[in-house]
């Protein structure tokens, strides 16, 4: 494997696993009540926010984060980080995660075609399956999950789809996240107080938050920002479909979720299509 393709492959991978982290951290802090939702997305956008600005003062480009970043992009990380927080009250981690990366998959994809992008034939077929494993999770049922959780998770896979195609224009990642970060988190704040009657933080819960905000979010978005720029947007939406299967493994192991058949089958399908996508390069 040459050192592009293997740094490329390395940086993707790690960013992915991030993301899962994400699932399966916001998911163990909210399911038993550890800490309210606008909490734990302050607490791991605020502490993302520092980390990063931390990092941007050592960027070899000496951009600072005030610098880099812009209001759109924040819009979006906001949105994003709003409607995940709050779908994972009704949904388990395993599924939260086939959703949003379904949808960011297909979000990307069809952004891709709109601007040029034209997939080749096992791509189209990838994608098709992907998009049928998404129609069976989420389709009424008996194990069809909560439809209000379903929907704010469709609303985060569009916003993350879209930081993310907004990403691909960043000359620093780490400066550009940070810069997102900062500007993202008075509007998720507004949203605290606005509910801050339902605030309640245990010490436990206070500590996933801070994972989720240091490394599986600041330091996750900037491996991510960094494998972008030698992705297209097909292939960057393919390939987040990975993370379901990550996050449904953490969520049997770590949560006690159970895979049924349904969310097997559709889990299954969306995996498919990521590698008839992936054979074409």
């Amino acid at each position: 494997m040459k050192k592009p393709l293997l740094r490329e492959t390395l940086l993707a991978v790690t960013s992915l696993i991030c993301f899962a982290a994400n699932s399966f951290l916001c998911r163990m802090a909210l399911r038993p009540g550890l800490i309210d939702a606008p909490s734990f997305m302050n607490i791991r956008f605020a502490s993302g926010a520092l980390v990063l600005t931390l990092l941007a003062r050592r960027d070899e480009q000496g951009r600072g984060p005030l610098r880099e970043g812009t209001f759109r992009g924040a819009l979006w990380l906001a949105f994003y980080a709003v409607t995940f927080s709050f779908a994972y009250l009704r949904l388990p981690a395993s599924a939260g995660a086939l959703i949003l990366f379904g949808v960011v998959q297909l979000t990307m994809t069809s952004w891709g075609l709109l601007h040029g992008e034209r997939p080749a034939t096992l791509q189209w077929l990838g994608h098709a399956l992907a998009f049928a494993g998404l129609l069976l999770l989420t389709l009424p049922g008996l194990e069809a999950p909560d439809p209000r959780g379903a929907l704010l998770m469709t609303c985060a896979g569009v916003g993350w789809a879209f930081y993310s195609l907004h990403g691909r224009k960043a000359k620093s990642p780490v400066a550009s996240n940070a810069g997102h970060f900062l500007r993202a988190l008075p509007f998720t704040l507004a949203v605290s107080v606005i509910l801050a009657g339902s605030a309640h933080l245990e010490p436990r819960g206070i500590i996933l938050a801070l994972l989720s905000g240091v490394l599986a979010s600041g330091v996750g978005y900037v491996i991510w920002y960094s494998a972008l720029r030698s992705l297209s947007s097909t292939q960057a939406g393919i390939l987040q479909l990975s993370v379901p299967a990550i996050a449904a493994t953490g969520g049997v192991l770590l949560l006690n979720e159970s895979l049924s058949p349904r969310l097997l089958g559709a889990g299954c399908a969306i995996l498919l299509g990521i590698l008839l996508a992936k054979l074409t390069r």
